[in-house]
């Protein structure tokens, strides 16, 4: 495990204050256990705040922190060497117990004692950060989860079949808690084989939407089309299995993402639901309103549990729709900065990381983004989608009208609507056949070419309406230095 190699690392180099931030309590008192057992070939002191100590051979400090660290300057002359004291997070912030640890630093490093404080959140004051070394029990990885099932099923008659390798994919992100919950619930109901990842994905759902800042879209492998965007679905096809353990293997990099700017309506929020679908990865999408509060400071944490749910739940798709919005270079808010440090964390973020979060940003105004976002690196490629052609909203047509009369589409007259609307968005012909559909219905009758057609000649799109933007906007896209979609 390797988490347990980090904390024998930080062990043996001498960090005799560690504070770990998990809500896995159970599973980090049993990887202390095995770490201690191997380094100190020692049992651990336990402490927290109900039952106090465990080892009746010391004052057991119920309802009482810092006599729980007073305890532990006076066992120098006991062979216990690690301590694992339990919600410390509660009490770290108290001027006395905040006091206290710093001068329990120097008995710890004269006696070769280790105090390990443990909590759920990464809430160290600045006054500690010298003193203490933080470190996050991740959650299990694959392997672990493999581990488990394995164990599980072992002890019942619950066939996997060939769903192993799927349904450890599923859990991740799941602590092992809620993988042993989930499992028996699978039991319990009976879940079909052909069920099981389905009801793993709902409950994946119910955990990432209760978190402030994402929403969860489960892949239901329905259909999701584009008309046109070849050169975006080619360079999307190439990549489709680079998230492999074959494709580490042969050395290729894992892509980070990519950026897509372009006129609105022209299906760049749909090609985040697309990507998912073709690559089989549950989507997240982040919610720009939940990001900003009016707390000093929140925001920036915000940002950080955002990151690091994505992170458990990898692989997966995070989708950022208009990220012009959110991180703009020309930004007049006066909010003390927060704007800015929450932008910060997350270029570095984009810059550095090496997870399997896959990246579809979306924006309309290229000119709001900071230059650093634009940076190589940040983003593995930047497409710019343009109003479709003749031949994309004959395709666009045909996908909307399959929709709505999947045996009576090729009926209509595709080829003259295509070339009657030109300069509109496939959001725009979309809205065209609908408007057809609502005449028609009040008229009570089947709705026509002829419908759609008045519908068009109604409708002013964009081209239109926002003409100079538009074209300033195609002018950028075509000047050559990134990718048509």
């Amino acid at each position: 495990m390797k988490f347990e190699k980090e904390i024998t690392t930080i062990l043996q180099s001498n960090n005799y204050l560690i504070y770990i931030y998990t809500e896995e309590e159970e599973r980090l008192e049993n990887s202390i256990v095995q770490v201690t057992k191997k380094v100190f070939q020692q049992k651990i002191e336990v402490w927290d705040f109900i039952e106090g100590y465990r080892n009746n051979t010391l004052s057991d400090c119920k309802q009482n922190p810092i006599e729980a660290l007073n305890i532990i300057t006076k066992t120098s002359n006991i062979n216990t060497k690690v301590f694992l004291l339990k919600d410390f997070n509660v009490f770290i912030n108290d001027i006395a117990i905040n006091r206290k640890l710093k001068n329990l630093h120097y008995y710890l490093k004269k006696d070769h004692q280790y105090v390990i404080l443990s909590g759920t959140e990464n809430n160290i004051p600045k006054n500690m950060q010298q003193d203490i070394t933080c470190i996050h029990l991740p959650l299990p990885n694959r392997k672990e989860i493999e581990a488990e099932l394995t164990r599980f099923f072992y002890k019942t008659d619950f066939i996997m079949s060939n769903q192993r390798d799927n349904i450890s994919i599923a859990y991740t992100g799941f602590s092992i808690k809620k993988i042993r919950h989930s499992i028996s619930k699978l039991i319990i109901n009976k879940t079909s084989t052909k069920n099981i990842i389905k009801e793993i994905l709902n409950e994946k759902e119910k955990i990432i939407n209760n978190k402030e800042g994402l929403k969860f879209y489960a892949n239901n492998n329905k259909q999701t089309d584009l008309g046109g965007l070849t050169n975006l679905k080619d360079w999307l096809k190439i990549r489709t299995s680079t998230f492999t353990t074959k494709a580490y293997t042969y050395g290729i990099k894992m892509p980070k993402g990519i950026l897509l700017v372009g006129i609105q309506g022209t299906g760049k929020s749909l090609s985040a639901a697309k990507i998912a679908n073709e690559w089989s990865m549950p989507l997240l999408r982040l919610d720009v309103s939940k990001i900003f509060t009016g707390i000093l400071g929140e925001s920036e944490n915000q940002i950080d549990r955002i990151i690091m749910t994505c992170n458990k739940m990898a692989p997966c798709i995070l989708w950022i729709d208009e990220i012009d919005k959110i991180f703009s270079e020309n930004t007049t808010i006066n909010d003390s900065g927060t704007t800015q440090r929450v932008t910060n964390i997350f270029l570095t973020w984009l810059a550095e990381r090496e997870d399997k979060v896959f990246i579809v940003a979306t924006a309309n105004h290229i000119d709001k983004l900071p230059i650093e976002m634009l940076r190589k690196g940040r983003f593995d490629e930047i497409f710019f989608v343009d109003l479709p052609g003749f031949k994309e909203r004959i395709k666009i047509f045909q996908i909307h009208l399959k929709k709505v009369r999947p045996i009576t589409w090729n009926k209509y007259n595709i080829y003259y609507l295509s070339k009657l609307s030109n300069g509109f968005s496939g959001a725009e012909i979309k809205q065209c056949i609908s408007e057809a559909m609502y005449k028609a219905f009040y008229e009570k009758r089947e709705f026509t070419t002829r419908d759609i057609q008045k519908s068009i000649i109604r409708t002013i799109p964009l081209i239109k309406s926002e003409k100079q933007k538009i074209v300033k906007l195609r002018q950028w896209g075509h000047n050559g230095t990134i990718k048509i979609a």
